[in-house]
């Protein structure tokens, strides 16, 4: 444990360097939602309408939001301001907010401590070194503002009580996670066959009791979160604010996933068809306003609805559902949930790019268990990473942002290779000269000994290098060419080619998943 503290600590430093750095309007959201829940009574919460960033996470986090006003009061009275607060940016609301962001951390700690505390020290501390530093979570928790590490702490919690076999209360910890963050229901369908399946399929006496206890122990997780707004008959309107389908399919900066494409595909047909002298009209809706009452227009191709983004998610989750029905292994419930986070990314309704944490993090804990696994984390995390720069926009943030992803690529590539240049390379290379040997085949005897080191395929390193070619164009050479001219195109570009990155990782997931044994 103190090992593990010093890694935190080196990472806490960094993000007290960074206090002064990019404030986005997030910055305002949480500060709004620290003065409504401070400020009103909690029968007004969800109804207040004083500033556009209306309150729209599910109860829990209503009420860590209304935790922490009661220091943001003690420090500075007018950040918890429901009127005289409004775009309050001092020093002592950024400080606050920031600190309050590093300190919630401390879930994550605890989160990583229980998935890595009975793994090997080497394993440990990789792990460490891929969460603790990792550059998208300073990137959108403290440079752009959430509180995503701290979510994802009970996340990792709750994952490794259902891999030590304690189902019920790594059910309780998801259901607890569901009340603070709904968008982490994508992964509820994965719980529900696992738990069933691991937990209650038992025998119909025993079986009922365990789901009726596990029934119960969820129900009074969400009783106590929502049970004062079904008090106050204010639970449709909970509902409302949480999801708000009407917004467009997309977010402001379109997240690098499958609708990506879609929309190019649509836009690209409408253009050839009306040159081609079909009266095609344009959209006046845009996919990507993010208020409520937008919607996602299409010229040629069928519309799509919430409904049709919720089959997606559901179809691309089949074969992991069947895997898990078949075959409930606890240590394959952090691959699995991985697995259905990256569906939810890929297919999912308005989906920020910043929910790419949700599947890059867990995976973190996947990576250490071979080489392969290595490999597609460490050109995930990067390509995951990149679609995370348009975030920060402004020019004294530019050079944070590539000194991260660079020093962390540096230190994972040499994190990767002392695991597994000694352990999973000189396994394999017994494997091939053992199967050439019975062969006979003298020439390949070698093939094994050219893999030095931790290396990664030629699709991916030709893919890296295509991204270093998207971030010369968009941040140098489109700006000299067209000057303020088309202003979107780097946006779409980086989106459309870490899109096809973020596909190209599903497939791989996808793949291991179907392939792995039924044992």
């Amino acid at each position: 444990m103190s090992d593990l503290l010093w890694f935190f600590a080196i990472s806490t430093c960094l993000k007290l360097l960074l206090i002064p750095s990019y404030h986005s309007t997030d910055f305002e959201v949480h500060r709004n939602w620290l003065a409504l829940t401070h400020s009103l009574p909690l029968s007004q919460w969800y109804f207040d309408e004083t500033s556009p960033w209306t309150l729209d996470y599910p109860p829990l986090f209503a009420y860590f939001e209304r935790f922490l006003s009661i220091f943001a009061y003690l420090i500075d009275p007018q950040i918890v301001d429901l009127q005289k607060g409004l775009n309050y940016t001092s020093n002592s609301v950024i400080f606050f907010q920031r600190i309050t962001v590093i300190l919630s951390d401390s879930c994550l700690l605890y989160g990583v401590y229980r998935l890595t505390k009975d793994l090997d020290s080497r394993k440990r501390i990789l792990i460490w070194v891929l969460v603790f530093w990792s550059p998208m979570l300073v990137i959108v928790d403290h440079l752009h503002f959430q509180y995503n590490g701290f979510l994802l702490g009970i996340l990792l919690i709750s994952l490794s009580f259902l891999e030590q076999g304690k189902d019920l209360a790594g059910g309780f910890f998801f259901a607890v996670l569901l009340c603070f963050k709904h968008l982490f229901a994508v992964a509820a369908p994965v719980y529900f066959v696992y738990l069933f399946r691991h937990y209650c399929w038992c025998g119909l006496v025993k079986g009922f009791r365990r789901l009726s206890v596990l029934g119960a122990v969820v129900v009074a997780v969400f009783a106590v979160a929502y049970g004062p707004f079904v008090y106050h008959g204010q639970i449709q309107q909970v509902l409302r604010r949480m999801f708000p389908f009407g917004r467009g399919l997309c977010h402001a900066y379109w997240a690098p996933n499958f609708w990506v494409f879609y929309i190019i595909l649509d836009k690209g047909l409408a253009f050839f068809l009306r040159k081609l002298g079909f009266a095609i009209q344009t959209p006046e809706a845009s996919f990507t306003g993010g208020l409520v009452g937008d919607s996602s227009p299409f010229a040629i191709l069928p519309q799509i609805t919430p409904l049709a983004t919720f089959a997606m998610v559901l179809l691309a989750l089949a074969p992991c559902l069947i895997k898990a029905w078949r075959n409930p292994q606890p240590g394959m419930i952090t691959r699995w949930v991985t697995y259905a986070y990256t569906c939810g990314f890929l297919f999912g309704w308005h989906v920020h790019e910043k929910a790419s944490l949700h599947f890059v993090i867990p995976l973190a804990f996947v990576a250490v268990q071979g080489l392969e696994n290595a490999r597609h984390y460490f050109w995930l995390s990067i390509v995951s990473c990149y679609s995370l720069f348009p975030l920060l926009f402004e020019a004294q943030e530019y050079p944070i942002k590539v000194l991260l992803l660079l020093l962390h690529s540096i230190i994972m590539w040499l994190a990767f290779s002392a695991q597994f240049t000694k352990g999973e390379e000189a396994k394999a290379a017994v494997r091939i000269k053992k199967k050439d040997e019975q062969l006979k085949l003298k020439g390949n005897s070698s093939r094994a000994d050219k893999k030095e080191g931790f290396v990664i395929g030629g699709v991916e390193k030709s893919y890296l290098v295509g991204l270093l070619v998207v971030e010369i164009w968009s941040q140098f050479l489109h700006p000299l060419i067209f000057g303020d001219k088309l202003p979107f195109v780097p946006l779409m570009l980086i989106s459309i080619y870490c899109g096809l990155g973020i596909m190209y990782s599903w497939i791989w997931q996808l793949r291991w998943i179907i392939r792995s044994p039924n044992l």
